[in-house]
């Protein structure tokens, strides 16, 4: 195992990603540019869109960010070096074996991005390492080789959880820099009313009537859960940093919808947007 520990530099491929247009009678594959944080939200909106309603909306996120990153399998885990440490979503059983073996040992790559509060890139590849020993060991034992990228959830506070993801082979489908806003905007999504630290980052959101407004027009857009709708406003409003109020005063206006276009964004004439409202 070697780079355990480290803040590795932005990567991914430089070139056009293909996604799956899911969510429609026929998929697609449609070229977008990679970089883009619309992209990658729109890709998110898209994925949550097309999951089963009936699995909890942390499995939904947690898989949606699995696919969004070209990841082979992810987890997202709360308070992630307390006693409180609580695994929520796991995407499969290597994810879980990953997160059951940081959560006995005490340390891995997952627990350092929530200490230091930044990315973490591990190469599980039987390689000893003084970062953690124990945990390079047991992964390769248990696992084979991988790598590991942990991203700590902090939008626009402490870091209260990690989201996880692995590959057996290449790099992820976005760089780090997007990868981290897809995090965040996660843990925006994943955040109730009351802050993990007692405050009240997004109170009153849903007492609101236009964001319930516009929530309700999310739903009949792309057939989600009000509950997914709400997170997917959420999401978009921090990755754009502007309130829910804004982007839900966008929906309900008209300015902004959520169709499925190639980018997962439309304005109402039914161009597509390359920024969030912006038609091109």
């Amino acid at each position: 195992m070697r780079g355990a520990g480290h803040q590795a530099a932005a990567g991914g491929p430089d070139d056009a990603l293909i996604l799956h247009v899911v969510g429609l009678d026929v998929q697609e594959q449609v070229e977008v540019p990679v970089g883009d944080p619309v992209t990658v939200l729109a890709h998110l909106a898209r994925v949550v869109a097309a999951a089963p309603p009936d699995e909890p909306l942390p499995v939904r996120l947690c898989r949606a960010c699995v696919e969004v990153l070209g990841a082979d399998g992810g987890a997202v885990t709360l308070a992630s070096t307390t006693t409180e440490r609580l695994t929520l979503a796991t995407s499969n059983g290597v994810s879980a074996q990953l997160e059951d073996l940081q959560d006995v040992l005490g340390e891995g790559p997952g627990q350092q991005a929530y200490e230091e509060g930044r990315v973490v890139v591990t190469q599980v590849d039987g390689l000893l390492d003084d970062a953690f020993p124990l945990f390079a060991h047991l992964a390769d034992d248990l696992t084979g080789p991988l790598t590991v990228w942990a991203f700590p959830l902090h939008p626009g506070g402490p870091t209260f959880g990690v989201i996880t993801v692995y590959r057996r082979t290449g790099e992820l489908a976005h760089s780090l820099e997007d990868a981290q806003l897809l995090a965040d905007a996660i843990g925006a999504a994943l955040l109730d009313d009351t802050g993990p630290d007692g405050s009240l980052p997004f109170a009153s959101w849903s007492d609101r009537a236009r964001v319930h407004q516009a929530t309700g027009m999310v739903v009949a857009q792309l057939g989600v859960t009000t509950q997914d709708a709400l997170a997917l406003l959420r999401a978009h409003a921090f990755a754009s940093t502007t309130t829910v109020d804004a982007i839900a005063a966008d929906v309900t206006g008209r300015r902004l919808t959520f169709a499925h276009t190639s980018t997962g964004l439309a304005s109402t004439d039914g161009t597509e947007t390359d920024t969030l409202g912006g038609a091109t």
